[in-house]
């Protein structure tokens, strides 16, 4: 009888297990148990996902995690160790990216910051459980390991609670457990998900002693990025990373901006034989080209003139998603995924690695380490040109950068320290009408090393174009103001690449400015140097007018009025600009062609002020035998001042068939007083 009592608890017990390992079917396929330590069972047949956080407003970032919704959550209590999470955990991410051995003797002492909006009250609880239910060491406010505070650095006030950043919250502690069991962990957590708040809560990070900072969120790539920058992301010396986001190609920040590593995401496979797993690029991450950032000097790839996005990638897609617990807004054990989980796993990884080099961007390790990278060559986010940017290929690639970790060697802090710095442009496309100015701030930044004097220089610019810099050199970290000045026969059109070059003793950078000169309102004459090829701006009449290009006074054209055969009466061209109130000075060149007398034939020029119907002749009738020298006419218009004026160019022929006359005009400029 006691036999069999112990034969059928022994099979009640079998019974049981395999009840529990049946409701545990994981995402991962079965091949998976052997390498992970939170194995699945098999995985299911019509995967789904979906975004934890909505879309964002301007000035706003939103979390980017995806939760799987095929799978139903499950809490502590369901879940033994005869039916672990479903999801990658601890053991399958280290083995992924050969990390066991860094994982368990690194990290002690170093901390790594998880920046997010609002309050999860379950964080630290969340994160025992987590760690208790993977066998790692104990991270609690008591034994110093954990630490939660608000934007300013005070454990309280703290923000509002939010289920969705929850999760997120629950996510990146929990990848950070995972990658470097031994390290402190700080949690930031931001009054709102406002692109402000979440700087000030990154900047308190780094003063409170963190040597990665994590951003799981983004926001558009948009012209103020320079600002944020500036004001929240530099921080030479910290391993800052921000989610590149999860919408395919497309570009968000700050994972954009040239101070972070941008961290992409893969799609995570079990594989027999070699590394035992296999990656591609997931169809969510963001990537591409930033149309504001600067390219970091580092950055390897050509299909970018800017910031191309990202460096570095792990595991996202939530199909391959990791095991996470999150009591506060969905009930327990979860599947997730989203770049939300590869930035805190790379951040973690840098951790490991050690302290970065004072003075210097992590990111610039990866590119100088890259072949330590396991490099991802399938998979794409969507379509695009270059293909590169949206589409894993072997080297360097948009969705996945250089690729996920290969253990540590490549994010180790790099040796001796050169001076080098960054340089770029806001905006870097800058419009300017003949006769104006325009504006362009380039921003220069320490990349290494120390800062330098840098002198500033321009090229490529256009015809009737000057650059000037203020001030015209600045110390690694400064700006300056360069001016784009357009005279009254600047050649019209664009854009035209104009390359602004900083030059230090140790390094030379530079960006680009695209430049266009368009036709001006007013308080200038419009196409003065016909450098056009037309008589865009000018009223003509009379017998003949035409563009010639010799002869010329400058530039490749000039305005051609009358004829080389006989011609009857009046060759004009006429256009009517405004005086400023500060008057100016009007000028134009001339050539006569004339084989007659003043008294047949003669060129001539006049300005009628249109306010007072007063017709003043700037050029009386003359005729010069042979051909005259060029001739320039400049007068004063301080008596128009704020009038609108028009102003005729005429040459006259009697059409005697044995004396043709004409006259060439060029470079008509009207200098408004300062």
């Amino acid at each position: 009888m006691g036999a069999r009592v112990r034969i059928r608890l022994t099979f009640a017990v079998l019974v049981v297990s395999m009840a529990l390992c049946a409701a545990s079917a994981a995402v991962l396929p079965a091949a998976a148990a052997a390498a992970a330590s939170s194995p699945g069972g098999q995985a299911h047949a019509a995967p789904s996902s979906a975004a934890v956080c909505g879309a964002a407003a301007p000035g706003f970032a939103r979390c980017l995690s995806w939760l799987r919704t095929d799978i139903a959550a499950r809490t502590r209590s369901q879940v033994t160790p005869l039916a672990a999470p479903s999801g990658y955990g601890p053991a399958s991410l280290q083995s992924a990216y050969n990390l066991a051995g860094a994982s368990l003797s690194s990290g002690a002492g170093r901390t790594v910051a998880v920046v997010d909006a609002y309050d999860d009250p379950n964080a630290e609880s969340d994160l025992a459980a987590y760690r208790s239910q993977f066998g790692l060491p104990a991270c609690t406010t008591a034994n110093g390991c954990f630490r939660k505070v608000n934007q300013s650095g005070g454990t309280s006030p703290l923000p509002a609670g939010n289920s969705g950043w929850g999760l997120e919250i629950a996510l990146d502690l929990q990848m950070v457990s995972a990658i470097c069991p031994n390290c402190n962990i700080l949690l930031v957590e931001a009054t709102t998900n406002s692109n402000a708040n979440l700087g000030a809560a990154v900047n308190r990070a780094v003063t409170l002693g963190a040597v990665a900072v994590s951003n799981s969120y983004a926001g558009g790539d948009a012209s103020s990025d320079s600002t944020y920058d500036a004001l929240y992301y530099n921080h030479p010396g910290v391993a800052i990373t921000a989610s590149s986001g999860d919408s395919g190609y497309g570009v968000g920040y700050p994972a954009s901006s040239r101070y972070v590593v941008g961290v992409g995401g893969t799609t995570l496979n079990p594989a027999s034989g070699g590394r035992g797993w296999t990656e591609s690029a997931w169809s969510g991450a963001g990537s591409g080209c930033s149309a504001y950032e600067a390219k970091p000097t580092w950055q390897i790839d050509t299909g970018c003139a800017n910031r191309t996005v990202a460096d570095v990638s792990a595991v996202a897609d939530p199909n391959t998603g990791v095991a996470v617990y999150d009591s506060y807004g969905y009930g327990g054990w979860l599947v997730v995924g989203g770049t939300s989980a590869s930035s805190p796993i790379i951040a973690s990884t840098f951790a490991l690695a050690g302290t970065p080099a004072s003075g210097t961007y992590p990111a610039s390790s990866l590119y100088a380490n890259r072949s330590s990278l396991y490099d991802v060559t399938s998979g794409s986010n969507g379509s695009c040109s270059p293909a590169y940017l949206c589409t894993g290929v072997t080297g360097y690639d948009g969705p996945t950068g250089l690729g996920t970790p290969n253990g540590i060697a490549a994010f180790t802090p790099s040796g001796p320290v050169t001076n080098n710095f960054s340089i770029g442009a806001n905006p870097t496309s800058v419009s300017v009408a003949q006769g104006a100015s325009g504006t362009s701030t380039i921003s220069t930044a320490l990349v290494s090393g120390s800062a330098e004097s840098i002198s500033l220089s321009a090229s490529g610019l256009p015809n009737g174009v000057t650059a000037g810099f203020s001030p015209a050199s600045v110390s690694a970290g400064g700006s300056s103001t360069l001016t784009l000045t357009a005279s009254g026969t600047a050649t019209l059109g664009g854009p035209v690449t104009v390359t602004i070059t900083g030059t230090a003793a140790s390094a030379t950078n530079s960006t680009t400015v695209a430049l266009t000169v368009t036709v001006p309102a007013s308080n200038v004459i419009v196409n003065g140097g016909f450098e056009t090829g037309t008589f865009a701006g000018w009223t003509t009449s009379g017998a003949s007018t035409s563009i010639v290009t010799s002869p010329v006074h400058s530039g490749a054209d000039a305005a051609q009025l009358g004829g080389v055969a006989a011609t009857t009466g009046d060759s004009s061209i006429s256009q009517a600009f405004t005086v400023g109130s500060g008057g100016g000075t009007l000028s134009f060149w001339y050539q006569v062609h004339c084989d007659d007398t003043v008294t047949y034939d003669w060129a001539t020029a006049t300005l009628k002020d249109n306010a007072t119907s007063t017709t003043t002749t700037l050029l009386p009738h003359t005729c010069t035998k042979p051909a005259g020298p060029w001739v320039q006419v400049t007068v004063s218009l301080a008596a128009q001042a704020g009038h609108s004026v028009t102003l005729t160019l005429t040459s006259h022929d009697d059409g005697f068939p044995g004396d043709p006359t004409y006259t060439i005009y060029d470079d008509v400029v009207f200098t408004p007083s300062a």
